[in-house]
């Protein structure tokens, strides 16, 4: 293997790692609003991410790093061409960031409802804008011979890439919602282990959609790379039944790890 191909899998690692992980905290802040019915939940759900969300993001300042390192080319190309979907997400990200630790420095509830919506909107923004750039990459984007995107809004934004965002905000969601039955007990727990059962259908259903649309609307699967990730595909729906089954036996523990399974499924298969 040469020093560019262990380069591009280590970046893609860096990648699995950051919506693996940051994936469950993007689904407890859009619980937040979702979920939570008074300012003792919501405070209980900030709670449980409290450890983990700022680290969760060095995945993805260490993915883009190696990206600026490895392939400066891809790196100023993508980053470019992308310039205003990721702009949104950097900021989403810094109010998302600042609402956890300024929320509850006013006891006041026009004060909480603003950090509460950065919350909210923090995480949600990202994982759709980031699935949309995903699925635009691989359904792929014209480039010039100065390697500079040209690629229109209908390039960017189309019933693949579309769906592409809305997988991997759903699937984050309900990542986030397991976590959530980890974490908490009594009457929030229950909802939210209920929430999780109820939109696995809903989310397979999307995730079917997309390996579908991704078969003939990609070249991905063509050649002998079909061998390889036919079988990705069939393990991803195979961990999403494997969430529902750990659920309905009160084993949240498995079934965080099968979300967790697909979405490293998903990102093989791009």
């Amino acid at each position: 293997m040469e020093l560019s191909e262990l380069w591009f899998v280590l970046i893609a690692v860096l990648f699995t790692g950051f919506f693996f992980l940051e994936g469950f905290d993007f689904g407890v802040g859009m619980s937040t609003r979702l979920l939570a019915k008074t300012e003792g939940e919501r405070r209980v759900l900030i709670n449980t991410i409290g450890p983990f969300w700022d680290a969760n993001e060095v995945w993805l300042l260490t993915a883009g790093g190696a990206m600026f390192a490895a392939f400066p080319h891809w790196y100023a190309t993508m980053f470019s061409g992308y310039y205003l979907p990721l702009v949104i997400v950097l900021l989403a990200l810094i109010g998302r960031g600042v609402s956890f630790e300024y929320r509850s420095k006013v006891d006041n509830e026009k004060w909480k409802r603003v950090w509460d919506n950065a919350i909210f909107y923090g995480s949600l923004l990202p994982p759709f804008l980031l699935g949309v750039a995903f699925s635009g990459l691989l359904k792929g984007l014209p480039i010039d011979q100065n390697m500079e995107m040209k690629a229109g809004l209908f390039d960017m934004v189309n019933p693949y890439t579309l769906v592409g965002g809305i997988t991997v905000t759903m699937l984050c969601f309900v990542h986030g919602l397991i976590f959530i039955s980890l974490k908490t007990e009594g009457g929030l727990r229950d909802r939210a282990k209920a929430t999780a059962r109820r939109l696995l259908r809903p989310l397979a259903l999307l995730v079917v959609l997309f390996v579908v649309m991704t078969v003939f609307m990609t070249d991905i699967f063509q050649g002998g790379r079909s061998v390889i990730l036919g079988p990705l595909a069939v393990l991803g729906a195979a961990a999403l039944a494997g969430a529902g089954y750990f659920l309905s036996k009160a084993r949240e523990g498995w079934a965080f790890a099968m979300t967790a399974l697909v979405i490293v499924a998903l990102l093989a298969i791009g």
